[in-house]
């Protein structure tokens, strides 16, 4: 409506999609509401290890399990963030898939951005585990994932996967709770 006053009163014209306002708009609404609302955790929480330049926390999220499910991922650079996204999974899935797709974004994020080099952490002991080989992918459900993650994880030249509990790895679990929440993804 507001758009729509400035056009007329300055005599512009504007062929668009009201859907695609819409999604613009309200796009720019959920980011807000994000900035707010998801404070950027303290660098001292994702100092990286010495060898590493740069860290990745995944985390996902299901209400129901299976159900409803989000999942995030953030990189930081030497404790700095600088990607961060947040997408919801599905309407019936699990917590481990979840899980895997946060795994899955910040991996394939880290490597569109050219990382080599990565320090990867997350809350799942389950995808941490078998990421390293130390248990065995027995569920045919996320056979798929595991076998994605694992190749996308070839194209580094050197990567790491520590567990870590809950609690350090907030930013994660708040960007998978968001795309939970609000089935959006952020750029």
């Amino acid at each position: 409506m507001i758009l729509q006053i400035y056009f007329c009163i300055h005599n512009i014209g504007i062929n668009i999609d009201k859907n695609i306002l819409l999604y613009i708009i309200m796009q720019k609404k959920v980011n807000k509401m994000f900035e707010k609302y998801v404070p950027k955790p303290d660098p001292v929480e994702v100092q990286p290890k010495d060898e590493y330049e740069y860290t990745m926390f995944f985390d996902g999220c299901c209400k129901g399990n299976p159900g409803k499910g989000g999942a995030g991922a953030v990189i930081y650079k030497n404790g700095t963030e600088i990607w961060a996204q947040a997408i919801y999974v599905g309407d019936m899935c699990t917590n481990n898939i979840s899980e895997y797709v946060g795994l899955i974004l910040g991996l394939q994020q880290a490597k569109n951005m050219n990382i080599k080099t990565l320090f990867v952490k997350g809350d799942s002991q389950l995808v941490i585990k078998q990421m390293k080989g130390e248990y065995k992918v027995s569920s045919p459900n996320i056979m798929d994932p595991h076998n994605d993650a694992k190749s996308i994880a070839k194209f580094f030249d050197k990567i790491e996967f520590q567990h870590v509990y809950r609690t350090f790895n907030k930013r994660a679990d708040e960007l998978s709770n968001f795309g939970l929440n609000y089935k959006t993804p952020l750029y």
